[in-house]
């Protein structure tokens, strides 16, 4: 199978099993989202450090802590993504799966507005109308709640800002959740452990396919981005852009159609903007992406000529 098309399965893949996640932490009820969040630290980094044994891939270890930056830098980071993952587990688990899709559909809208202000990147006019419709789509769906939808700014800010650190640190995805979840641990360790003394932890106490489920946290969090890291080297950018829409797709399907969620015609107007936010902003994206291979491929010839 040539090196494309699988990427496009990896990615495929990886987008479909984070929009699944809302089918997923409701099996793990009783336990609340903190101590579903700790017990995902724990066992991610079990996860991780198995694929890593079965890859034989520990030389990058002992250089990676002698630079003092870049694990500094990953410990933002993890901070960062367990917000994120906080805030997802408590909206699944609350019955607000929507607002959450709503986070990782503005995301990329996120993203480059934080490229505009943080790395002085430049827009082009498309991508400063869909950031505008994006920002309008935010007002709309704000009064429609009463008020901010403070799931989603809090998912796509912090994804958004975590994304920024992992840029800065340059590290690999395996490496990277290794040393993340490493930082995590002690905490989560703790946390787990205090529930334990006040006698309302749920792991151990409940049946043997819970306590499967909550150490399964640490699978399903390793996989999928095992599956995106093999779909980023293999597929260019752009196309991982557009495959990225998969999982706040199937969130949404999850939200509307299983989770049976309200969506008044205010939300339905929100999530419309949104939408049409990013199809113009993917459209640009395809665009020049499509000028730039052009451009590539008309060089040789060009220069052949003079």
């Amino acid at each position: 199978m040539p090196d494309y098309r699988r990427g496009v399965l990896f990615g495929i893949a990886a987008y479909a099993m984070w929009g699944l996640f809302p089918l997923y932490w409701p099996l793990l009820k009783p336990s609340e989202p903190l101590e579903i969040l700790a017990h995902r630290m724990a066992w991610s980094l079990v996860a991780v450090v198995a694929i890593l044994a079965i890859r034989r891939h520990w030389s990058w270890f002992r250089g990676l802590v002698k630079q003092p930056k870049t694990m500094g830098l990953l410990a933002l980071a993890a901070v960062l993504v367990s917000l994120n993952w906080l805030t997802y587990i408590h909206a699944v688990n609350s019955g607000q799966v929507v607002e959450s899709a709503l986070g990782y559909f503005i995301n990329p809208l996120v993203s480059v507005l934080f490229g505009v202000l943080l790395l002085k990147e430049r827009l082009r006019n498309l991508q400063w109308v869909a950031v505008g419709f994006g920002a309008l789509a935010v007002v709309v769906l704000a009064v429609g709640y009463g008020r901010p939808p403070w799931i989603a700014l809090i998912l796509a800010v912090s994804f958004g800002v975590y994304g920024l650190v992992k840029k800065k640190a340059n590290v690999g995805a395996a490496e990277s959740l290794t040393i993340e979840t490493l930082v995590l641990l002690a905490p989560a360790l703790a946390y787990l452990v205090y529930l334990e003394t006040q006698g309302t932890a749920t792991f151990g106490h409940s049946t043997p396919w819970h306590a499967l489920l909550l150490a399964g946290a640490g699978v399903i969090t390793a996989v999928p981005l095992m599956c995106f890291t093999s779909a980023a080297i293999r597929v260019p950018l752009s196309t991982i852009g557009l495959l990225q829409y998969i999982a706040p797709i199937l969130q949404f399907l999850v939200g509307v159609l299983i989770a049976k969620e309200t969506m008044p015609v205010s939300r339905w107007l929100g999530f419309s903007i949104v939408w049409l936010a990013l199809a113009i902003f993917s459209y640009d994206s395809l665009r020049t992406a499509r000028r730039a291979r052009k451009a590539l491929a008309e060089g040789p010839g060009l220069v052949a000529s003079r």
